[in-house]
């Protein structure tokens, strides 16, 4: 069952449409699930829907021939200078297309089938759950103070009113060096409250800057 279609370094006509059509299958397969509960964009959509098909093609051309090879491999890594960062679920998803590719592109079709849905179930398993999702109340706050205020435990009494936890992560001077950004990592008790709250802020840092939102997702070196 899970044996390759293709024998030997010839590769016939019918092994290759059968290889391209479960590549772009499983491509789109794998573009669906990575759009799930997730914000993408289209580019990146159509990109991880044809990237298995397009690897399985390079992996169908290289077929044993080493110098071939070296060169797709230096290929890729030029590949990775020319690309924007993105989110660790992004690069995830990129790995998953790109082994979908090597498998097909080896005539390994079942066995590309079933890796995917392991790995489709495993990923909507983990989502559902939510398992090591930031909690529905946590916040990125940026205060913007004066530089005669001393930031050091100037919201401590605000924190533990309005929130669980206070984490300061940042402090950036702005303005030609007459301001303060204060950048902290909170978990509110009550997100209802975040008006209460943002209101004393206001009038504890002279009515200047606040942001307060949901955090960023941190893009992958």
């Amino acid at each position: 069952m899970l044996q390759s279609i293709i024998s030997g370094t010839e590769i016939t006509t019918t092994a290759f449409l059968a290889c391209t059509a479960v590549s772009l299958l499983l491509g789109l397969g794998a573009a669906a699930l990575s759009m799930y509960k997730s914000k993408y964009s289209q580019s990146f959509a159509l990109t991880l829907a044809m990237l298995p098909a397009v690897v399985q093609l390079i992996i169908m051309l290289v077929n044993g021939n080493i110098g071939v090879g070296v060169a797709v491999a230096g290929t890729f890594g030029l590949v990775r200078f020319r690309s924007a960062n993105g989110t660790a679920k992004e690069i995830g998803s990129i790995f998953l297309a790109m082994a979908i590719g090597l498998a097909t592109g080896m005539g390994y079709l079942a066995l590309a089938a079933v890796f995917f849905a392991i790995m489709a179930a495993f990923t909507l398993i983990l989502t559902t759950l939510n398992f090591g999702g930031r909690g529905a109340d946590e916040r990125e706050l940026k205060i913007t103070i004066p530089e005669n205020l001393d930031y050091d435990g100037l919201f401590d009494d605000l924190f533990a009113k309005y929130a669980r936890s206070a984490d300061l992560e940042r402090v950036k001077t702005t303005n030609m060096g007459t301001l303060y950004e204060l950048s902290y990592s909170i978990v509110l008790k009550d997100a209802h409250s975040t008006k209460a709250f943002l209101d004393e802020l206001r009038t504890r840092n002279g009515n200047l800057n606040i942001v307060c939102g949901k955090p960023v997702p941190k893009t992958a070196l």
